[in-house]
């Protein structure tokens, strides 16, 4: 693409973001800066949108960018305007908690606010937890209360449903064989070791240990949400969105689910530095009309987890960049002085 395509591709989408209306050649002319005729214009134009980087709808003579557009323009065309001083200054204050939870928590307030988005945060994993001893107890017949007791000082009580009766003497038996065999282990410890003597032996305590070393592992991350979400309902306020109800629709059950959500944050968590998914790129059919902004974050030099912003493709990225980029710096040293 030459240097004038450039320019126009650059004042077209930027045009674009500002109003949400589809840009004609002569207002191209205007904003462009380019001492060109609108014929001269109207050809590059047309060229543009051979090449896929911007379309006509149907209802207006003007160009909107494509996908390939935006694509084009935040990696080559985009320039980035630095957060005023009073802006970091807030998202320092917000992140002045020595709670980690409560950072988390205030982390995706702020990309929420400063972005008027949704904000994400992927909590990071849980660190390996050994378990200290656990006790069967009898409910009734089938039923029977786990009590776990990890060593960070951690309970989790838990009932399972067992597939046959046991006794307190059998309950006994596997609360003092569970205890002798792995006290001090991991749970993926306890995992591989309980799976090579489950291939080799059937027995009836050895299930009951395999059933709640399954609730234990759920245990593990009870009470704690994979992601945290803040600001979804802003999402009603862009234009591109809440004019698609089906849109919108899809997008509020994919943060309920939360799960796909999460993979994609995990993906990014992988990469180095700023991420930035546009439309159809995430792979997830509910972002197809939205556009998310991603940043890894660290505690002491390692990376834990992943937080974003999610908008529509009509979103000033020249801003939401630098916000999600100062809100992930500033979230690892706040993460990394507790």
């Amino acid at each position: 693409m030459d240097k004038r395509a450039q320019i126009l591709l650059k004042t077209l989408v930027e045009h674009y973001i500002s109003d949400g209306q589809p840009i004609g050649s002569r207002t191209l002319l205007q904003h462009s800066g380019l001492d060109v005729s609108t014929a001269t214009i109207r050809n590059v134009m047309s060229d543009l949108e051979r090449l896929g980087f911007i379309a006509s709808p149907h209802t207006s003579a003007g160009r909107i960018p494509t996908q390939k557009g935006y694509r084009f323009f935040v990696d080559s065309l985009l320039t980035i305007k630095p957060l005023q001083t009073r802006e970091i200054q807030l998202i320092k204050h917000e992140l002045s908690s020595p709670d980690p939870q409560e950072l988390i928590n205030s982390a995706a307030d702020m990309l929420s606010q400063l972005s008027q988005f949704a904000g994400v945060v992927m909590i990071p994993k849980r660190k390996t937890v050994t378990f200290k001893h656990l006790e069967f107890l009898p409910l009734s017949e089938k039923r029977i209360l786990v009590i776990i007791v990890t060593t960070d000082g951690n309970v989790q009580n838990r009932i399972i449903l067992a597939d046959k009766p046991y006794n307190a003497s059998d309950l006994i038996q596997a609360t003092n064989y569970f205890n002798h065999h792995f006290a001090g282990c991991t749970f993926d410890e306890v995992h591989q070791k309980l799976h090579e003597e489950l291939r080799k032996m059937q027995s009836d305590i050895n299930r009951l240990m395999a059933a709640a070393l399954e609730v234990s592992d759920k245990a593990s991350h009870a009470g704690k949400e994979n992601v945290v979400i803040a600001g979804e309902r802003n999402l009603l306020q862009a234009d591109d969105l809440s004019t698609n109800v089906a849109s919108l629709r899809k997008l509020f059950e994919l943060f309920e689910r939360r799960t796909q959500l999460m993979q994609l944050l995990d993906s990014s968590q992988k990469a180095t530095g700023i991420q930035i998914f546009i439309g159809g790129e995430s792979h997830y059919l509910p972002l197809d009309e939205c556009s998310m902004v991603t940043s890894p974050y660290e505690v002491d030099g390692q990376i834990v987890g992943t937080l974003g912003v999610i908008g529509p493709t009509r979103m000033a990225y020249e801003r939401v960049i630098p916000i999600v980029d100062i809100t992930a710096k500033l979230l690892s040293n706040a993460l990394s002085t507790n």
